[in-house]
């Protein structure tokens, strides 16, 4: 048995994270000015460099905006973020999301599903379906619901790959976090096999190349994870 090294997060890594749970959570608003980094600094028992380094850092991933000669503000991300701020989000409560967010992310998750079938079937016709097939299979088979989440994230990732497209795993992969969460709950809800009825039905329409009965069937499943039998809200 191998135990992984333990690492203890940096001063500069806790300063950031603590600066966008305040900004996730509504306690300091778009618009908000910081404090002056001085001040920062003396309330968080920190250095001012460390302090500065994570504005720089947090207006890179779209949480602050630094106006020269005038002072830091927080950013709207979703005009100014990127995949760093998505995965920010992710990672925001521990992985514990809101309705709100849940909804997003299947919305989000269901598009992205529906262009990688589009272009697997359409534009990638030597991909070896059997690869798919083995990861849906994977799902039934698993022994608990966390093994079940897992397997279906590699699924669903397969597919992003499988859709030829370079982008779409990295996109998906971003997501990882909490849709681990989101499908241990759903079996923890809803039971392992419903979630691999799911995706064996989903691969069976991508088998015969029948895009629009996919994209029904994505609808379908998603519409009753957010308004039907299978929500998964907290």
């Amino acid at each position: 048995m191998e135990f992984k090294k333990i690492v203890s997060p940096t001063l500069k890594e806790i300063f950031i994270e603590h600066i966008q749970t305040m900004i996730l959570s509504g306690e300091i608003r778009v618009g908000d000015p910081l404090p002056p980094e001085r001040t920062i600094s003396q309330q968080m028992g920190i250095s001012r460099s460390v302090v500065n380094s994570g504005i720089i850092e947090l207006e890179r991933m779209g949480f602050l905006e630094v106006r020269p000669r005038v002072g830091t503000f927080v950013a709207d991300y979703r005009r100014k973020g990127t995949l760093e701020t998505l995965k920010a989000i992710m990672r925001y409560n521990r992985g514990r999301l809101r309705e709100g967010e849940i909804r997003s992310i299947l919305q989000v998750r269901d598009s992205l599903d529906r262009l990688a079938i589009s272009c697997l079937i359409q534009d990638n016709p030597d991909y070896d379906l059997s690869i798919l097939k083995e990861k849906a299979e994977a799902i039934g088979s698993a022994p608990t619901g966390s093994a079940a989440a897992l397997a279906a994230f590699e699924f669903q990732h397969e597919l992003a790959i499988a859709s030829g497209n370079s982008l779409l795993p990295l996109i998906f992969r971003s997501f990882y976090s909490s849709i681990l969460s989101l499908w241990e709950r759903f079996c923890d809800l809803h039971g392992i096999q419903k979630l691999y009825a799911v995706s064996i039905t989903l691969y069976e329409y991508i088998e015969r190349k029948d895009i629009e009965g996919a994209n029904a069937w994505l609808l379908l499943c998603t519409q009753d994870v957010i308004h039907g039998s299978s929500r998964i809200y907290y």
